[in-house]
């Protein structure tokens, strides 16, 4: 963190700027190159540090909402050049933001409450985000952040990737393409030290093996999945691309706003009426921003930009993902898991509704009032439903820090 004027999430353009004078200071570790362009031709950076022959790769940005991989990439990098017995035998490489064009235009550096976070919102459809566009698009149509991603990783053939996400509102966790034995206690210990609840059911991982509490493991293919309705399948995405090299990847979830009601093991009294009363509220929220959507739209002259794009897509996962859940709780039901889905449930239309709001607001357009106190209003109600707290972002960077050089410390004696 020393290399941050603040304790805020950096910009990319700061991390460039931090990574540029790490490879200055210490140009026999450090190197810096463009690996690829974006879209917009924005540049993609790779800073690597040590010559070792295996290699570990940490992926930042890969969400534009997810904005503590930066800082936590950068506080890796100073301590892998502090720390020699990182370094023995292998180099690492700090891929600095997997989407930059995302990064712009997702703006809140410094949110002050859930709302705050809002007002600056972004987060791409799912064909647009670089882990995940091989899982929904075929091979010929991958945006170039994604096949400069792949390229890195059929370039250093790592033995572990670490992409580093996060969440506005809950715990803390991990989820494995291939097992870890031994994670769950560093990971549960750093998190205990930090005040960070471990987000124990966590819906991204339905249905996954647990190694330990938070610690979630990819299923074989052709497992059954616990939502059949999502287009996606994570073991399409980059995360997989590891494999043919015998390696594996984990991802490394932080929140931002920390709440307790994830990390409750206690079963739930009654989890498929639990379920079924959140697909409901999903699906209601979700109808008053689709009102608002049909209601604007022909005042938009057509305008299809990115945020219009992202709205459409979180509207459209809506009506499967709520059949799902009302078949009731597939995997789990602890009052953690009902917990999680509770607080994906109310993020979706929240998401949607802000970055429509961010559309109507460049327009001047007259729903946008109204909307914003909706977004005022669901914002304010999910922090004191899930009674949050915010998560110091020095905090927020340790325990992701921490977990990364677990998790490189325990694959590297499983490739050994």
């Amino acid at each position: 963190m020393s290399l941050l004027p603040e304790l805020r999430y950096p910009s990319v353009t700061e991390v460039v700027s931090a990574a540029r004078a790490l490879a200055a200071q210490r140009p026999g570790l450090c190197t810096l190159r463009e690996v690829g362009l974006s879209r917009a031709g924005r540049p993609l950076q790779l800073l690597s540090v040590g010559r070792g022959r295996r290699a570990v790769l940490v992926v930042a940005g890969a969400h534009a909402n997810e904005p503590t991989g930066g800082p936590t990439l950068l506080a890796l990098a100073e301590r892998v050049l502090d720390e020699r017995t990182l370094r023995s035998g292998t180099s690492w490489h700090f891929l600095l933001c997997a989407d930059p064009d995302g990064a712009s235009l997702h703006v809140t550096p410094a949110p002050r409450s859930l709302f705050d976070y809002h007002l600056g919102f972004f987060r791409p459809a799912g064909p647009e985000q670089p882990e995940w566009s091989p899982a929904v698009l075929p091979p010929d149509r991958l945006p170039p952040e994604t096949r400069a991603l792949t390229g890195v990783i059929d370039e250093l053939r790592p033995y572990l990737q670490a992409t580093l996400h996060g969440t506005e509102l809950g715990g803390s966790w991990v989820q494995l393409t291939k097992d870890l034995p031994g994670l769950a206690e560093p990971f549960a210990k750093s998190a205990a030290e930090l005040n960070i609840p471990v987000e124990t059911g966590a819906s991204d991982a339905a249905g996954w093996p647990a190694s330990g509490p938070g610690v979630h493991v990819m299923p074989a293919a052709g497992a059954g999945a616990a939502y059949p309705s999502m287009p996606d399948d994570a073991r399409q995405s980059t995360w997989h691309h590891v494999h043919r090299y015998g390696g594996m990847t984990a991802v490394v979830e932080v929140p931002m706003w920390a709440s307790d009601l994830v990390d409750d093991p206690v079963p739930h009294p009654a989890p498929t009426a639990a379920m079924r009363r959140l697909a409901g509220r999903l699906l209601r929220d979700t109808r008053e921003v689709e009102r608002v959507l049909t209601e604007v739209l022909p005042r938009l002259d057509g305008a299809d930009g990115p945020l219009l794009r992202a709205t459409r897509w979180a509207l459209e996962l809506v009506p499967g993902l709520a059949a799902d859940w009302t078949r009731g709780a597939p995997v789990d039901d602890t009052r953690a898991y009902i917990g999680s889905v509770d607080a994906f449930a109310r993020r979706l239309p929240l998401r949607a509704a802000a970055m429509l709001l961010r559309v109507l607001q460049e327009t001047d357009d007259r729903a946008a009032p109204g909307l914003e106190r909706l977004v005022a209003s669901w914002s304010s109600s999910f922090e004191r439903r899930f009674r949050a707290r915010w998560v110091p972002l020095e905090h927020q960077v340790e325990h992701q820090s921490r977990t990364v050089v677990a998790a490189a410390r325990h694959a590297r004696d499983r490739v050994a």
